[in-house]
């Protein structure tokens, strides 16, 4: 086999919202793949913050401010990344918000804001590549998806519609799309270990595990939670022509989670 299939050398990629975390750490493989870095977050202190971690790993990224709910700004920006960095061959919808909201108590305004972030940026944000990908022959669209594509839970119906949503988008675009040799998947992480979780991993004042955390080494035949590095792998091969034949397929990153049933008590 061919190992250069994985290259991803002479390919742009965006990323979007990756000033830290999982997108961060997507950004950072595939600019150790060969890829230039272009990224965006809502505003610019967080584009700042992103631009200075990337150059401390020693990657020159390219970072801009964007609302990808924002139709027409998003079609500015990408007129703006063909012009100064080149045409997106490789788009990583990755920009995400949950709201932990029993659904009863959840209002209309606050179940929109999370499809529109989770499910309508992605839409719009692939929207505005395909054309030129169409034009150049060839593009990679990964989504970020989750387990909540496929599982329900407590308090996160707004999360879970959306991933949903964002599961069955992905293959209708690699049904619309496929023939113009492009491929829609998408990458469906289990538990993260990011800053934003690290409240539900904190150890009890007498030492005991965080209920939660307790609760999600339960469930993961991994016996532990994902790192971002661990998405790494499967990001690199569905942005490389290691996957030009894979195509509306979600890969589940969870450490087995959805393929167990748990302990018997």
């Amino acid at each position: 086999m061919d190992m250069n299939a994985f290259s991803l050398q002479g390919k742009i990629a965006w990323i979007t919202g990756a000033s830290y975390g999982i997108g961060f750490a997507i950004a950072e493989a595939y600019a150790s793949a060969g890829a230039t870095i272009v990224f965006n977050d809502i505003n610019q202190d967080l584009v700042n913050k992103g631009l200075a971690a990337y150059e401390e790993k020693g990657i020159k990224a390219h970072g801009y401010v964007c609302d990808v709910t924002n139709e027409e700004a998003v079609q500015e920006l990408v007129k703006k990344i063909e012009t100064e960095v080149g045409v997106v061959d490789i788009l990583v919808n990755n920009a995400g918000i949950i709201r932990r909201i029993p659904m009863i108590e959840m209002s209309a305004a606050d179940f929109r804001k999370v499809i529109d972030v989770d499910l309508n940026a992605p839409f719009i944000c692939a929207k505005a590549v395909i054309p030129s990908m169409i034009k150049k022959g060839h593009g990679k669209i990964i989504n970020i998806c989750s387990m909540m594509s496929e599982l329900g839970r407590e308090t996160v119906s707004a999360y879970a519609a959306a991933k949903g949503g964002l599961k069955m988008l992905t293959r209708n675009i690699c049904s619309e799309y496929g023939e113009y040799n492009i491929q829609c998947n998408g990458i469906g992480p289990g538990y993260i270990a990011t800053p934003q979780t690290a409240p539900l991993r904190e150890r009890q004042p007498d030492g005991s595990r965080h209920p939660f955390d307790q609760f999600i080494i339960a469930k993961t035949p991994a016996a532990r939670w994902g790192e971002a590095t661990d998405l790494q792998g499967p990001a690199v091969f569905l942005a490389s022509d290691a996957s030009n034949f894979v195509n509306g397929h979600i890969l589940y990153v969870d450490g087995g989670i959805l393929a167990y049933i748990g302990k018997q008590p």
